[in-house]
């Protein structure tokens, strides 16, 4: 069993026989400093399904725990990035897996994804304030003015911050193309994603690159092609070529919009050909990204003319 499974089975236990105040806190805050320290047993699991069953428990869990230490950076990072991970893997796959299908049900499963994907938005956020306190209504209001605020002496705590309240930000707007007040916070994700560039382009193994080639994508605006090659390329290098996700981003935000099929192709067929279990941190995300590689591969005569 995973050491994380274990305290947090521990640590619930604790906090549900607990009657004392103080020991219900210590429960909490432990199971918040667990939670808090990396990848999840969601992540390393090999079955999408299960996970996918797993996980609304989980954070439903998260957001109880919540509930008794509102500050707490840890538990607010891991809803984020539960809230993050459900809704992208299963939550948004279905509203893509009905557009085709059943126009009502695609437009009730995006209005659900851009929910959660606030959610977790609003839950990275609150992390972000806790370090820098007012930062939030700033940013709303003049994002690079909110940039300032972050003198970067906690480096790798200000680039997880900001990685995941830009990512969960820039995901509810990828749903809500018709939503004026959504697109209208478009300069929030860029200031966040800039500011993470600005201290640590490498960071995690070139996420920020990747995350620049998924937003590049998904802001539908003039494309910058040589940009989007060179953050491919470092963040292949970063990466090691070990994450499905880097290929499936890269041929989703150039080669469709370049109808360049052959090339389309060969990312797909990178991004099936990866060992999940090479990077066991990451193995469900990779499961994630391959199938979507797969469903993509699928409809390549319907994506290319």
């Amino acid at each position: 069993m995973n050491r994380h499974l274990s305290y947090l089975i521990i640590t619930v236990l604790m906090v549900l026989l607990s009657s004392a105040c103080s020991m219900k806190q210590m429960a909490v805050n432990t199971v918040g400093d667990v939670l808090g320290t990396g990848a999840s047993v969601y992540e390393s699991d090999n079955d999408i399904e299960l996970v996918g069953e797993a996980l609304p428990f989980g954070l439903k869990l998260t957001e109880s725990l919540l509930q008794e230490a509102p500050n707490h950076p840890g538990l607010l990072m891991s809803a984020s990035r539960g809230f993050m991970l459900y809704t992208y893997g299963y939550v948004h796959f279905d509203a893509e897996l009905a557009a085709n299908k059943d126009i009502d049900q695609a437009r009730a499963y995006r209005k659900r994804a851009q929910n959660l994907y606030l959610r977790a938005h609003g839950y990275a956020l609150r992390a972000l304030e806790l370090a820098y306190p007012g930062i939030g209504d700033v940013l709303q209001n003049d994002p690079q003015a909110a940039m300032a605020m972050i003198d970067g002496t906690q480096k790798e705590r200000d680039l997880s911050h900001l990685y995941w309240t830009a990512a969960s930000l820039g995901m509810a707007i990828s749903v809500s193309k018709q939503d004026m007040s959504m697109l209208a916070r478009l300069p929030e994700v860029d200031a966040l994603i800039d500011k993470a560039l600005a201290l640590d382009p490498e960071w995690n193994e070139g996420s920020l690159y990747e995350f620049g080639i998924s937003w590049s994508a998904a802001r539908r605006g003039t494309m910058d092609y040589d940009r989007l090659r060179h953050y491919f390329e470092r963040a292949e290098q970063l990466s090691q070529g070990r994450r499905a996700s880097l290929y499936l981003a890269y041929a989703e935000a150039v080669t469709i919009p370049q109808q360049q099929r052959d090339k389309f192709k060969a990312l797909m067929t990178r991004a099936l050909a990866i060992d999940p279990d090479i990077d066991p941190d990451n193995r469900l995300l990779n499961l994630i990204a391959q199938r979507r590689a797969q469903w993509l591969l699928d409809q390549i005569d319907e994506l290319f003319l």
